[in-house]
């Protein structure tokens, strides 16, 4: 059984399934995080939808360059939860299935390209307290135990 965060689903409500790698950038006590300022602003952990018939790591790899600007090195799968969310950005109610890894931020390549996201480094422990979901935040805190 995956593991649920977040609301639950509404009654009667359809959702579409997305599945998403995600990724907990780890350099000493510090992650690095995106913050997205629309739909509206979150600090996130990078990562996002696996387009089909893509590899779940080569998405991981592709999300982060795009959001962050940063190559990764090999990650290490730490689990999977599920939320279930309207995603303004897309227009539709989904249940997002997201895949959690852990890497180590290896090679700044340059600012991320993905519109309204910016690239930022913070300590574990605020991390815990600012990202925008609470299964992202539950890995964290895992990691930090």
């Amino acid at each position: 059984m995956i593991k649920r965060f977040g609301e639950s689903p509404l009654r009667g409500q359809r959702y579409i399934r997305r599945p998403g790698a995600y990724a907990v950038l780890q350099l000493g006590a510090d992650l690095l995080l995106t913050h997205q300022m629309e739909p509206y602003p979150e600090y996130q952990l990078p990562g996002g939808g696996i387009d089909p018939g893509e590899h779940p790591i080569a998405a991981l790899h592709r999300e982060v360059w795009e959001e962050t600007g940063w190559s990764i090195s090999p990650p290490r799968r730490l689990g999977v939860f599920r939320r279930f969310t309207f995603m303004p950005e897309y227009e539709i109610w989904a249940e997002k299935v997201c895949t959690i890894y852990h890497a180590r931020p290896v090679r700044r390549l340059g600012d991320p390209i993905e519109p309204h996201h910016t690239a930022l480094w913070m300590p574990m422990e605020e991390a815990v307290e600012h990202l925008g979901n609470d299964g992202d935040r539950d890995f964290v805190a895992q990691l930090l135990r």
